[in-house]
């Protein structure tokens, strides 16, 4: 406001009347500041004001996750929502659905609702959009995958060093032929991920083999299509490494569907519901989604507290969880043996 004043040769106060619009201001005045908000790109942020008007917390944020029926997804919303609760602030939630455009909507639509702040999983490769809104004032915290072209507090899973740790448990169980599901190459932490199966096979002197390595899927169907294909092929790995929730289950139906279940060794990255009730129960990089919630929540309420100190990057470690599926040998798996798909057909059936 004091940019705008200096910019319009008007007092502050007469920039407070004419943004609150008060009908006692002059038509020249109210036109110069209007030109010089515009010039500007200023916007009233009412949130702020009641910073400004009243001690204590804002009252409402806004919270912008990839999908709530996905257990990863639900478990930050949820760790978001006890932390502002615990504040007395309440969460505006909405699914972004990997869609960049959706994105965009909904953000406008939680800024046109005044949030105090916003808590984003990215979809969008391009985070610019949100430059005038963070220069109004509204703090931005993302989670899961850090914004592009932005500078701004986010907060990650430590992806290539699960990676890493899930791939080498299937070397040190004797696999040297590894197949890998992953998701969208376009998305960071898939990169990771990927990057972290390579580096596990470099330090094993595996071969790396692009045709049991199938990228981009993105879905459970994806998923079995894929795992089929590379396990009815005439070389076929014995064991797989999925690098999301999503794609682990694809993989499960489909070594089912095949018989493979207990002699194809698998490792998932990220846990998922009743994957501990499997049988085998299914081995996974456990991602922390409770911590990355609540470290985004308590970046982004000391952001709306004052705190201006530098953005910074934050990693949350995993944990690997055996259960089963991650140790099945690879002696499990006969050489030379190649399920039928005919099999595939008639498990599907029952």
């Amino acid at each position: 406001m004091r940019d705008v004043a200096v910019l319009a040769g008007v007092s502050l106060s007469t920039v407070s009347r004419v943004i609150n619009d008060e009908p006692t201001v002059a038509e020249e005045f109210v036109s110069r500041v209007r030109r010089a908000a515009a010039q500007l790109n200023y916007q009233h942020n009412l949130a702020a004001s009641e910073l400004r008007r009243r001690v204590g917390p804002p009252s409402t944020i806004g919270l912008l996750i990839q999908d709530v029926s996905n257990q990863f997804s639900a478990s930050i919303f949820r760790s978001v929502e006890d932390y502002a609760h615990k504040q007395r602030v309440s969460v505006l939630a909405s699914n972004v659905d990997e869609d960049p455009d959706r994105e965009r909507q909904l953000v406008a639509t939680l800024i046109s609702r005044r949030v105090s702040g916003l808590i984003i999983v990215p979809a969008a490769q391009d985070q610019s959009y949100l430059q005038s809104e963070q220069r109004s004032g509204t703090p931005i915290v993302f989670l899961d995958r850090p914004p592009r072209l932005l500078a701004a507090d986010n907060v990650l899973s430590d992806n290539l060093d699960g990676s890493l740790k899930g791939v080498l448990h299937l070397v040190r169980h004797g696999h040297r032929r590894i197949g890998y599901l992953g998701e969208t190459s376009t998305h960071m932490p898939a990169n990771l991920r990927h990057a972290g199966y390579v580096e596990a096979l470099r330090r094993s002197r595996i071969r790396l083999d692009g045709s049991i390595v199938k990228r981009d899927l993105r879905s459970e169907e994806d998923a079995r299509a894929a795992c089929i294909a590379i396990l009815t092929d005439a070389e076929p790995p014995t064991a797989l490494f999925a690098a999301h929730n999503r794609l682990t289950v694809g993989a499960i139906q489909a070594l089912r569907s095949l018989g493979l279940e207990r002699r194809t060794a698998i490792v998932g990255f990220d846990d998922f519901e009743l994957a501990d009730m499997l049988q085998p129960a299914v081995s996974v990089v456990a991602q922390d989604p409770v911590e990355i919630g609540r470290l985004g929540a308590e970046i982004l309420f000391r952001r709306m507290s004052g705190d201006d100190s530098p953005v910074r990057e934050h990693v949350v470690a995993t944990r690997f969880i055996t259960r089963g599926s991650g140790e099945i040998r690879r002696d499990a798996e006969p050489g030379g043996t190649r399920p039928r798909i005919g099999n595939s057909k008639n498990a599907s059936a029952r």
